[in-house]
């Protein structure tokens, strides 16, 4: 059941991160208007069970009047609310203050920050002030923390059974930048998806195309063209032409399924995965997309 709805606001980032699983960065296209925004949240009211609402990105804050907008809209509809953000706004802690005023008023109950190597350098670490700042208001914040993918050696594991550490997940940019020196696993492992369930989803990312996410870049469909309530009530993931092979078996039933025929070798399942939807674009543009997501204009 469905209980969470994440927006991207915006695809537009003040910074071009190589993690990035949506490559997000200062020139990438895509941010809602005010009367979407005001027409998403009609759709959200109808319906059940959502409690959960988040304004993430790209980045949030460079459009703070329809961020601001947003949460009120949470608000009257008695929803939780939650920010995701590179704190790009925190230049010092008085600053942070002021940016970070209003969000307690309004109801937000999580500001997640991004506070690591991709984000900050050296002592210079916006993140670290926005969270003195938030807890000073009585904000709740919390930090997003990913590290540089290494391969490492976890305590009491067998010799010779390396790991990729630090918590990227290998979509979007970061399948393209980040694959250096990584250790690659057959094919055949890749036969169940690890970190979404799309046979019972509890939440979506909704982008300012419409587009409605199950994972970034697999879509559900779209609700300028069928309300989210339908697209919800209707979504059948066995029937689903991507989501049904990844349920059954995973990225390499999904290639078989398709008869797409890639390298022998992958970092991880969401590697494979994003690799296969790449080359499937084309075939099924009503479910991947949008063609930004995957690196293409």
């Amino acid at each position: 059941m469905i209980t969470s709805i994440h927006i991207l606001l915006t695809y537009a980032c003040t910074g071009e991160c190589d993690h990035c699983f949506l490559y997000c960065g200062p020139s990438a296209k895509g941010t809602f208007t005010l009367a979407q925004l005001r027409k998403l949240f009609a759709q959200i009211r109808r319906l059940k069970g959502i409690e959960w609402v988040y304004l993430e990105g790209g980045e949030p804050f460079l459009f703070y009047p329809l961020m601001l907008e947003g949460l009120r809209l949470a608000k009257r509809q008695g929803l939780k609310t939650g920010v995701v953000s590179n704190a790009y706004w925190a230049t010092t802690e008085k600053d942070a203050e002021l940016w970070l005023k209003p969000l307690p008023g309004l109801g937000v109950a999580d500001l997640s920050l991004s506070d690591d190597e991709f984000h900050c350098e050296g002592e210079d670490n916006p993140a670290r002030r926005a969270s003195k700042a938030a807890r000073k208001l009585k904000l709740p914040v919390d930090s997003i923390c990913i590290e540089k993918p290494a391969v490492t050696m976890k305590a009491g594991q067998k010799k010779g059974e390396p790991v990729i550490g630090g918590g990227v997940m290998f979509r979007g940019r970061a399948a393209e930048k980040l694959m250096e020196g990584l250790l690659t696993r057959p094919i055949e492992e890749f036969t169940s998806c690890p970190h979404e369930d799309l046979e019972n989803p509890s939440r979506v990312h909704v982008d300012p195309y419409g587009n409605v996410h199950l994972c970034q870049g697999l879509l559900m469909g779209n609700i300028w063209e069928t309300p989210l309530s339908k697209l919800i009530s209707n979504y059948e993931p066995q029937r689903h032409p991507i989501c049904g092979p990844l349920i059954d078996g995973g990225p390499l039933r999904l290639a078989q399924t398709e008869r797409v025929r890639l390298a022998n070798q992958f970092v991880d399942e969401c590697h494979y995965c994003f690799s296969v939807r790449l080359a499937l674009l084309d075939r099924y543009p009503q479910f991947l997309g949008p063609r930004q997501v995957y690196g293409l204009t």
